[in-house]
């Protein structure tokens, strides 16, 4: 459970109980600028037109909401990104330590969760078609849905950037709290990127 600590380096990413699709939707494409830092944060060039959908204490992105088709029209595998990499270490600690079964058996005999999964499904294609404007024939709900769950990571997203996945509220419950340092990335991370994305910002 997550801690009520004042100290944001004891407990760096916390849900946003306002989190909705409504706000995730109205979530601006990043500038250079922020698309340096979630570079940084992933370790290669930001793709699919990001928008930040959730922020750590801090005010860096945590979760970004991805267009459905990359700019060659290639289909994004998911429409939430944790990019966090405090987050995204903790969330596969829990994969390593095979949670992931014991959340497939409980799908397999909780039918309260398996309906509010499937219906979780459901809202987040209807939220990925309406940015796609069109539905993208034949792609799955995110991470195993709505029958398994494949990948923690992407339940975390979606449940930080919008509030609406009890797989995702699951995770992020046990990843929490998260301690972290302080900011992931620094002044010097950022102008790396920038030149990366951009080479005519080099001096």
């Amino acid at each position: 459970m997550s801690s009520t600590s004042d100290d944001p380096s004891a407990d760096a990413v916390r849900v946003d109980p306002e989190a909705s699709y409504e706000r995730a939707a109205a979530a601006p494409v990043v500038d250079q600028e922020e698309r340096a830092v979630i570079s940084a944060q992933l370790g290669r060039p930001a793709r699919g037109e990001p928008a930040v959908a959730h922020r750590c204490v801090f005010g860096l992105p945590t979760v970004v909401r991805v267009a459905p088709r990359l700019e060659d029209g290639t289909p994004f595998p998911t429409t939430f990104w944790l990019t966090c990499p405090v987050m995204r270490s903790r969330v596969g600690t829990l994969e390593a330590d095979h949670a992931m079964v014991g959340l497939n058996e409980r799908l397999d005999t909780d039918p309260e969760l398996a309906s509010d999964y499937a219906d979780a499904h459901e809202r987040y294609v209807a939220f990925r078609d309406r940015l796609a404007d069109e539905p993208l024939p034949g792609a799955p709900g995110a991470g195993g849905m709505p029958r398994h769950i494949k990948c923690l990571h992407v339940h975390a997203a979606h449940h930080l950037a919008t509030g609406d996945n009890p797989v995702g509220a699951w995770t992020v419950e046990q990843a929490t709290p998260a301690p972290c340092a302080g900011p992931c990335v620094d002044d010097d991370d950022r102008q790396r990127w920038r030149e990366r994305l951009d080479p005519t910002e080099r001096s």
